[in-house]
């Protein structure tokens, strides 16, 4: 079961790019940027609603497990035949695409605030 969720977890951050890490580094080695960041715009805060994002789509994954069993079935496919199949799946199950938008949106809300959307993978 850890081992699905592992898989399941990396397809799904891959997918959806949250790329929370490397924001974090990026906005972490640039001291001067930050001074001109807004308030709570930085590295610690960045990787705190990443966390949480990262935490409430394992939820969403436990508790739907047909979406589960899909990302998970991903591992090992070529990145380009995942962005086609990914997008045929959320084309077919708007709920699921609506439901990860969600998920995902905090994220985006602070990339966009905080002005690091453009430097910021999977933005």
């Amino acid at each position: 079961m850890l081992l699905n969720a592992r898989l399941a977890r990396r397809a799904v951050v891959g997918v959806i790019g949250t790329g929370a890490v490397a924001g974090a580094i990026l906005v972490g080695t640039a001291p001067s940027a930050l001074a001109d960041q807004p308030p709570n715009c930085t590295a610690a805060d960045l990787a705190g609603v990443a966390a949480g994002v990262s935490a409430a789509t394992s939820a969403y994954l436990f508790t739907h497990p047909d979406v589960n069993a899909f990302f998970t079935g991903l591992e090992g496919a070529p990145r380009d035949q995942i962005r086609t199949q990914v997008q045929q799946y959320l084309d077919y199950n708007p709920s699921v695409r609506s439901d990860l938008q969600g998920i995902r949106q905090p994220l985006v809300d602070i990339k966009n605030r905080c002005g690091a959307g453009a430097n910021l993978p999977g933005s």
